[in-house]
């Protein structure tokens, strides 16, 4: 099996190395320009990432994560569409040639900056717990939890899909393009086929033997019995079907209908560990728009995802308590910036722990964990210098209602993250997941089916107190994920995200600090070392980029922990032009015109 980090250098790898052949990522325009000049396009990109150098363009850009993604959100672009409608043909291709990551049987959350009006959005398309479901979904006979991969693989994991109304919800608010035609590319290569990636492949491999205890997920990712080779020519032609249905039909078709009960025959039937969705829930799940959570910092404001995300409130906490400090006289390479940053996370994380949850179901105190008194409050324990030896939540004001007990759930890495631009100025950010990679390894009709629901805490109490994350019929599972639109002067400035379970909000927090402060350009920041601090021991990216600030950290008394840390950044900035970055560790690119 290959590690995470031989997945990196073999999509390096693969990439054209030689800068000579990236002149610029402008795509011919006019009659004919087509497939053909956006293959090219492609090409130039990835020769440009592969240069370590950001994409540039003056009208419209997009970063995904995979090339086949990012072309067919580069088509919708090119001919007129907004961001809205080229998110919904990146995401659609997402779910053919990078499954293990998200899909129309995940969720997502959504950051949408209006080119017009300068107003702020954010949808929540998050996966719910079904009815039935109670506080015990994860715990044994005895009330104790169940191991992580007893829950995941199977379908008590599995919530009420979003992804495809929320799709649906961001098209009819934004969107100008026909739906119907946004599926045409995925639908493509649904049906032609297309090449297996080194990550694709090598993901299947590490995780052959959880996929294979499902009929329709073993025939489609082991055919034979053999796992999926690079260059691969791959076909699905069940998820052309479903993709033809939603097209002509709108979400309705995954939320009602023979492709509904074919979810809730496939979740309820799973072998060994069947689940508790049904027609109802599916019937009954909507997308909801929620406040955006903005929080300044210096000249800016950094504005993302509320709860059930604690992507946005945890970021922002962190960079507020970052203000008071010169990280950008201290730079990139200072061990004191980093114990700063690591610190001031791990003082988020604690309050992330302690509050944060569904805000359906807990108070959440989102005002008092964002107010600048209170975060000035908590950054004085990092003036001394030294390592924290010990942190505890903060006591933030509430507006309203008391708070819950905290909890030990943690999110577990896969996920996808897109970054759009269009024409008319409209920005998107948009954070994307079926949660563990294969989700809950059930396939039903061409695409995977999620196991959401493992981001609930698995105990119920703690201390004889409720805890806030527990599963709840009908709930959100608190998140990670921090789609992130950067403002200065009311004008957007930036817009980045990135997968990686919980340390999804350290990879945000580094590309920020890394662009706002030691002014690396997006591609330099989306490559730049990963260090993230949770909940102690300091997690420093494996290699040499980074072996003297894990020395350094050490001295100061951490536990450093080397490893691979495959964030998937993707950013674009705003200003005189557009530039884009797509992290070197996974094989997406940015592309604009």
């Amino acid at each position: 099996m290959k590690t995470w980090l031989a997945f990196v250098t073999a999509a390096l790898v693969a990439l054209p190395c030689n800068a000579q052949q990236a002149a610029d990522t402008h795509a011919p325009e006019g009659p004919g320009a087509g497939r053909v000049a956006t293959s090219a396009a492609v090409d130039a990109a990835q020769a440009a990432k592969a240069a370590g150098r950001p994409a540039r363009a003056d009208d419209w850009m997009v970063s995904a994560a995979n090339p086949h993604a990012v072309a067919a959100g580069a088509r919708v672009l090119r001919n007129g569409g907004t961001a809205a409608d080229a998110m919904v043909a990146v995401q659609a291709v997402l779910g053919l040639v990078e499954p293990q990551s998200s899909g129309l049987g995940g969720g997502a959350f959504l950051v949408w900056h209006d080119g017009e009006t300068g107003e702020m959005t954010t949808l929540d398309g998050r996966e719910t717990a079904p009815l039935a479901a109670t506080p015990r979904l994860f715990q044994d006979d005895a009330g104790e939890p169940l191991d992580f991969f007893e829950a995941v693989v199977g379908g008590r994991s599995v919530g009420v899909p979003g992804t495809p109304a929320l799709m649906k919800a961001a098209h009819d608010r934004w969107g100008r393009t026909d739906w119907a035609g946004l599926f045409d590319d995925a639908i493509g290569l649904a049906e032609d086929g297309f090449t297996v990636s080194p990550r694709l492949s090598g993901m299947v491999a590490m995780d052959a033997l959880r996929l294979s205890r499902f009929a329709p997920t073993r025939d489609y990712f082991l055919p034979d019995g053999s796992l999926l080779e690079v260059g691969d020519t791959l076909r699905n032609p069940a998820y052309a079907d479903t993709l033809e249905r939603l097209a002509a039909e709108g979400p309705q078709a995954i939320y009602a209908g023979p492709i509904a009960r074919d979810i809730v025959e496939t979740v309820r039937g799973a072998p060994g560990n069947p689940g508790l969705l049904t027609e109802a829930d599916l019937a009954l799940y909507k997308v909801r728009e929620r406040a955006p959570v903005c929080a300044a910092y210096r000249a800016y404001e950094i504005c993302g995802m509320g709860p059930p995300s604690s992507g946005g409130l945890t970021v922002g906490q962190i960079m507020g308590m970052l203000e008071p400090f010169d990280l950008a006289k201290l730079g990139p390479d200072s061990p004191r910036a980093w114990r700063l940053i690591g610190d001031a996370s791990r003082l988020a994380f604690a309050d992330r722990a302690r509050y944060m949850a569904d805000s359906d179901y807990v108070p959440v105190p989102v005002e008092g964990l964002l107010d600048p008194a209170y975060l000035r409050k908590r950054a004085r324990r990092l003036e001394s210098g030294a390592r924290l030896e010990s942190v505890a939540p903060g006591e933030p004001e509430f507006d309203h209602a008391l708070n819950w007990a905290d909890n030990a759930s943690m999110a577990r890495p896969s996920t996808s993250h897109v970054s759009i631009v269009d024409g008319d100025g409209n920005v998107l950010s948009m954070t994307t997941t079926i949660e563990n990679a294969f989700g809950s390894r059930l396939m039903v009709r061409g695409f995977l089916l999620n196991n959401e629901l493992t981001d609930f805490s698995f105990r119920s109490h703690r201390d004889g107190r409720p805890v806030a994350n527990r599963v709840e019929p009908g709930k959100r599972p608190r998140s990670s994920m921090a789609p992130t639109i950067v403002l200065r002067d009311g004008k957007p400035v930036l817009a980045v995200g990135s997968p990686g379970g919980s340390r999804i909000i350290g990879y945000v927090v580094k590309a920020l600090v890394a662009h706002l402060d030691w002014e690396m350009d997006v591609q330099q920041a989306t490559a730049t070392p990963n260090l993230v601090n949770r909940f102690g021991p300091f997690d420093v990216e494996a290699g040499p980029a980074a072996n003297a600030l894990a020395a350094a950290l050490a001295d100061k008394g951490y536990e450093v922990r080397r490893r691979a840390m495959v964030s998937g950044l993707h950013a674009i900035a705003l200003g005189d032009a557009l530039t884009g970055g797509a992290d070197p560790r996974r094989e997406g690119v940015a592309l604009g015109q």
